[in-house]
């Protein structure tokens, strides 16, 4: 496949508190006790890449909980709750996006990032809303999502809950440089890109060819494969991180462009 689909990430702000109070309500919460992750590659090496995720029910390993069971389970999930945010779609944007900051009242600043998932496959809510009817394919970006959960507050869980999966956090120092990736070092805005391990080496430079969201202009330069996403499966598929804010939001949200890729390694690694 010669182009693919590249999409943009970036790092939300969050109001949020330590404590349950009215306003804050929407629970972020840290990786459960019970949550087991199954490294099978010992036995089946063709399966080096995959992890599976579950939970013990007698002397069996079940699937762990679907995003509906967890919410429905609420406080009897085995899991410390690290803040209490107050907005449930943004909440679950964060979950999208992997990592954030959330302003507390007193003005100070927590830093999350990505420690687990529930094992479930991501569903995009936005191909639900088109299939339903609620949004045009054009609409249909983080932004039109969001109006249309402020429109539907009464609908929103329903939707939400089409997307079984559900990301865990852990609370990271807070700093000035970008979000851990998936290599263990800060991203860097509009020079790091989420790619699929399996296709693309960590840590290798890419040449990306794009165009900016929602445009025709060029967006052609070299990246750094550093991170990866649920959602992004295949050699020609990408999330370019904008960085931090409502700005990087805003280009993130709209980033759904068509792309070329070219991996730059040394004469000894290419493939044959």
């Amino acid at each position: 496949m010669a182009t693919g689909m590249i999409t943009g990430y970036y790092e939300p702000l969050l109001r949020g508190s330590r404590h349950l109070a009215k306003g804050f309500e929407q629970a972020v919460r840290g990786v459960p006790d019970d949550l087991l992750t199954i490294d099978l590659s010992a036995i089946f090496p063709e399966l080096k890449d995959k992890r599976v995720r579950g939970r013990l029910e007698g002397n069996r390993v079940v699937p762990y909980w679907s995003r509906s069971e967890i919410a429905a389970r609420g406080d009897r999930l085995p899991s410390k709750t690290l803040l209490y945010v107050d907005d449930a779609v943004e909440l679950f944007f964060l979950q999208v996006q992997g990592s954030g900051r959330v302003r507390l009242p007193d003005g100070s600043m927590v830093r999350l990032n990505y420690a687990d998932q529930n094992g479930h496959p991501y569903q995009s809510i936005g191909r639900i809303l088109v299939e339903r009817g609620e949004l045009k394919l054009e609409e249909a970006s983080m932004q039109g999502i969001q109006a249309w959960a402020r429109a539907n507050p009464a609908r929103l869980d329903d939707l939400l809950n089409t997307n079984p999966s559900y990301v865990f956090f852990r609370e990271v120092p807070n700093g000035k440089e970008g979000p851990i990736g998936a290599l263990g070092v800060p991203l860097t805005p509009e020079r790091s890109l989420a790619v699929d391990p399996r296709s693309v080496p960590l840590g290798v430079p890419v040449f990306l060819a794009t165009t900016r969201p929602n445009s025709g202009q060029a967006l052609n330069r070299l990246m750094l494969a550093q991170d990866t996403g649920g959602a992004i499966k295949g050699a020609v598929r990408a999330d370019f991180f904008w960085g931090f804010g409502r700005g990087p939001g805003e280009m993130a949200g709209r980033m759904k462009q068509s792309g070329r890729m070219w991996l730059l390694l040394p004469p000894e690694a290419a493939p044959k």
